[in-house]
């Protein structure tokens, strides 16, 4: 017979879970309960950091491209707006895609603050890993880089740092050349690794026609990446509707191929013939947009058509995230 655990004693005094104290995981719990802390309260604390926040930047201005630049995205940044204003020596803070050596931020010489965005997060909420490093990063030295930790699971997001009403503009670059305040004068082992990432990135540029699309080059087609605040369900239908009815695509040549799911949030992907620029496709995504606004205010039951090209839209889906 497995041994019995111990009984807490008739009339010791309780704490609430609000006044249990963080101890060792195989200390008793000073709940006075007789288990082991990671088997009891803890396991509330633990559950509380590793649990997945599926929309991370819900709430944020720009949430459709905090999901782009965190997934799809090689070089861009973001000026950010505090809600209590900068701190004293610190000039700006910048959201970047990726920083050099995957550092999760650094402040540099002249105070300012560069926040990375692609980087792996010790716990579920992402919002809250970022907002932690941004907080460290506020107080580092100028001059260093800000190391990974895990986060407090009550600690504070994104959104209680970053003030909602401020714009969100995405700059997106042709390299990384904004990790260095004078990539022509950089010593030679920085512009080496200057070369290198440059070379790595896929050419990517944000239309100006629609909300949070972003044209792609790869070596044998172009793509557009297109993130959509729509809910999943109701996008999906949307994309059915247009595709039953030929009107999915972006033109001659083009082809609506499926979709990521990112971050709580459907990315609709196209296939675009080698030759169409970003250019090219600003007017024929600004009509597509139309025709979906449409689709999307139905309240009409698929037909048995759009059921079969919402399954072939499903099937096509890959997750990210």
């Amino acid at each position: 017979m497995a041994k019995k655990r111990p009984q807490a004693k008739a009339g010791k005094p309780q704490i609430s879970d609000g006044e249990i104290p963080v101890v060792g995981a195989r200390e008793p719990c000073p709940c006075g309960s007789g288990r082991r802390y990671k088997a009891c309260h803890g396991r509330a604390a633990s559950h509380a950091v590793t649990e997945l926040v599926q929309r991370p930047f819900e709430g944020l201005a720009g949430e459709c491209d905090w999901v782009a630049l965190r997934e799809l995205v090689p070089a861009a940044t973001v000026p950010l707006t505090l809600k209590d204003g900068l701190p004293e020596g610190v000039p700006a803070v910048t959201l970047a895609t990726v920083l050099p050596m995957a550092w999760p931020a650094l402040r540099r010489e002249d105070g300012s603050v560069l926040l990375g965005l692609q980087n792996d997060t010790p716990s579920g909420d992402l919002s809250r890993d970022l907002a932690d490093t941004l907080k460290r990063a506020l107080v580092a030295e100028p001059g260093s880089p800000v190391a990974a930790q895990r986060a407090e699971p009550d600690g504070v997001r994104l959104q209680d740092l970053l003030d909602p009403a401020a714009a969100f503009e995405p700059e997106v670059h042709t390299g990384f050349e904004f990790w260095v305040p004078d990539a022509e004068g950089a010593a030679t082992e920085v512009a080496a690794s200057l070369e290198r990432a440059n070379a790595a990135a896929i050419p990517t540029v944000r239309l100006k026609s629609v909300d949070s699309s972003y044209w792609c080059e790869t070596p044998d087609k172009n793509h557009l990446r297109w993130v959509m605040p729509h809910a999943e369900e109701k996008l999906l239908d949307a994309l059915a509707r247009l595709h039953a009815a030929g009107t999915s695509s972006l033109g001659e040549g083009t082809r609506l191929v499926g979709s990521f799911r990112a971050h709580g949030l459907t990315v609709p992907v196209w296939d675009l013939p080698s030759d169409m620029g970003a250019e090219e496709c600003e007017k024929p995504a600004a009509a597509f947009a139309e025709r979906l606004a449409g689709a999307l205010a139905s309240e009409e039951p698929l037909t048995a058509e759009e059921r079969r090209a919402r399954g072939g839209l499903t099937n096509r889906q890959v997750t990210l995230s």
